[in-house]
């Protein structure tokens, strides 16, 4: 019981950080602007991020509770994981992360997507 409260616990962790960063990130964005309210947020999130989606909303919830974000719908699209093969130069979706060429068998390939967090859009008032 207790490894499994430290394990919610530790992912919990990780998300509030990265909601942490993204709240910090749309203020400044919103005092650029000379925004007053936050109604939503579009991030693409990359698939080998390891980011649960339904903990970081969460995350992003509580810790906007009380501020001109607060309400805001954080809107969340994963981006799958995809690689280009060295060998044969084609492109393709790493499916369970076997990062396996599935045209040639090759093992040398770069990841080109599915890495990335971005705030790609934001409406505000």
């Amino acid at each position: 019981m207790v490894i499994l409260f430290w394990k919610v616990r530790r992912l919990f962790m990780h998300e509030m950080s990265i909601a942490q960063n993204l709240i910090e990130i749309i203020k400044d964005e919103m005092i650029r602007h000379d925004a007053k309210a936050l109604k939503s947020a579009l991030l693409h999130v990359g698939q080998l991020t390891a980011i649960v989606p339904e903990s970081l909303s969460f995350c992003f919830e509580v810790m906007t509770s009380g501020t001109e974000m607060e309400g805001a719908e954080l809107i969340i699209e994963i981006i799958p994981l995809k690689a280009m093969c060295r060998e044969c130069e084609k492109t393709f979706e790493v499916q369970d992360y076997a990062f396996e060429c599935p045209y040639c068998g090759s093992s040398d390939i770069e990841t080109v997507a599915g890495q990335d967090l971005s705030i790609v859009e934001m409406e505000v008032n």
